[in-house]
């Protein structure tokens, strides 16, 4: 009786035992593993391809020089600052181109002399560097050869390139020689500068209207017309610009060196008061301009 109470005891603890490890690996079995790698949402870098940035032709930069040379600023199809020094170099350059053109097309030399520093900025602005063209002449619709574009009159114009600048210098001795418009200035005296200004603007070589002035103020403050004088076999007077001043005239026409501040000291006005008369809102003035005095 004892041995099989004893066999009892030892049955029922080999079934608790079995239990305990058939839960023990159940356990096991379904435990999950720690995970220990922490899930991380990695952006990645985002690359942007540079905007490569659009070229102002307007911008120019300023050509500056030794020695007492004042500044102007030149503006027709573009507005540049350059010293006088730099107009100089720029006429001496190309005065012989002018007179030869002169003596072939009968376009008086100082005329085409002070279209072309206006025009080009005395060889620093954007269309004479780029494409040589040194007197502003677009494409028209008879242009065939390579052609640059430039903001004018509305964004995007077409202007003819040419390979050297005397090439510049000749088309525009046949541009005007060719059209008809410009017909009536062939019947002026080939001295008469100031007539041909005037006529060059009325015929529509540009739209500014004080293209005329920048024209005459030029052509007298370098002296230009000597140059059709040595053309035309004349004795030449040198122009007194310093007697620009008429009595009692209401404007004054802007010369070599002239500031609004000593504009307003010779006339005792304000520089507000001189800007105010001519509506001027900077401090730059062109030679040939008039102002407004009284």
């Amino acid at each position: 009786m004892v041995k099989k109470i004893s066999l009892l005891v030892i049955a029922m603890l080999m079934i608790a035992c079995g239990g305990s490890k058939s839960k023990v690996a159940t356990s096991k079995k379904y435990s999950k593993k720690p995970n220990t790698t922490a899930s991380r949402n990695v952006r990645k870098p985002v690359t942007r391809k540079p905007t490569p940035s659009k070229p102002n032709t307007q911008v120019v930069k300023v050509t500056e020089r030794s020695g007492n040379s004042t500044t102007e600023v030149l503006q027709a199809v573009t507005s540049v600052k350059v010293t006088t020094d730099v107009v100089l170099e720029y006429i001496d350059t190309y005065k012989e181109t002018a007179k030869e053109n002169m003596r072939k097309y009968g376009i008086p030399s100082s005329i085409i002399m002070a279209q072309a520093i206006l025009e080009s900025g005395a060889g620093t602005g954007p269309l004479s560097v780029a494409a040589n063209n040194h007197f502003g002449i677009k494409c028209h619709k008879e242009w065939t050869g390579p052609s640059v574009s430039h903001d004018d009159d509305s964004a995007g114009e077409c202007f003819r390139k040419y390979e050297r600048p005397g090439e510049s210098f000749q088309d525009h001795s046949t541009f005007l020689t060719t059209r008809s418009r410009y017909a009536s200035l062939f019947t002026l005296d080939k001295d008469d500068y100031k007539a041909w200004a005037k006529g060059l603007r009325a015929a529509g070589y540009a739209t500014d209207s004080k293209y005329p002035e920048k024209l005459i103020g030029l052509i007298e403050r370098y002296q230009l017309n000597k140059f059709d004088a040595e053309v035309l076999g004349r004795s030449y007077v040198p122009i007194n610009t310093k007697e620009n001043i008429a009595t009692g005239s209401d404007t004054y026409q802007v010369t070599q060196g002239d500031t609004l501040y000593s504009i307003s000291k010779k006339f005792n006005l304000t520089v507000e008061e001189l800007r105010r008369k001519n509506n001027i809102s900077e401090n730059a003035i062109s030679i040939g301009q008039n102002l407004k005095i009284k």
